[in-house]
């Protein structure tokens, strides 16, 4: 499992997401998953998703950012 932010948040997107963000540049790449640690950070719901599936969580997170990104009505993005 990748350690690093970006690799992380690639791994916890869908498949057709993962394909898309790698595709981005890598500043770009970054900047999400940063909104993503933000969103998993932030939002209290996902800590007791969390407690009983971290992959769960961290999926639930990455949603929320790329539906911001697409207007898709994710919160991630709108807070950073």
């Amino acid at each position: 499992m990748p350690t690093d932010p970006v690799g992380r948040f690639l791994t916890a997107l869908d498949p057709e997401h993962r394909e898309a963000v790698s595709g981005r540049p890598r500043a770009e790449q970054e900047r999400l998953a940063a909104a993503w640690e933000r969103e998993l950070e932030a939002d209290t719901a996902l800590d007791s998703l969390d407690e009983l599936s971290p992959p769960a969580a961290e999926a639930e997170a990455a949603r929320r950012v790329i539906g911001g990104e697409t207007g898709d009505g994710g919160a991630g993005a709108a807070r950073g």
